[in-house]
């Protein structure tokens, strides 16, 4: 048996380097620390990082305003602490209704 085309040292240099390329290209696109897929995955981590920050940013500009109300609107004051907090004026009775369905 012909066994001279197992050694290494016989073969072909451009299919040695081509192969030790593509060994190479495999390992830093998939196994590396910094490999392709990690890349991949830190880019699709970001991107939803950068949407959760847009809409806090939202809903912090609609709290700011919720804010700038309460401080310039005492009408909206009297409303919240009546109806969400049962207050009343020391004069006033209350009286509660509840509706029936029929």
């Amino acid at each position: 048996m012909n066994t001279e085309y197992l050694n290494p040292l016989r073969w072909n240099k451009s299919l040695l380097i081509s192969l030790l390329a593509a060994c190479i290209a495999i390992w830093f696109l998939f196994f590396d620390t910094y490999s392709l897929m990690t890349k991949i995955q830190l880019e699709n981590q970001k991107d939803d990082l950068i949407e959760r920050t847009a809409e806090y940013h939202e809903k912090a500009a609609e709290l700011e305003k919720k804010i700038e109300e309460l401080e310039n609107n005492p009408d909206l004051i009297e409303k919240i602490a009546r109806e969400d907090y049962g207050m009343k004026k020391p004069d006033e009775t209350v009286y509660k209704v509840k509706k029936t369905d029929e």
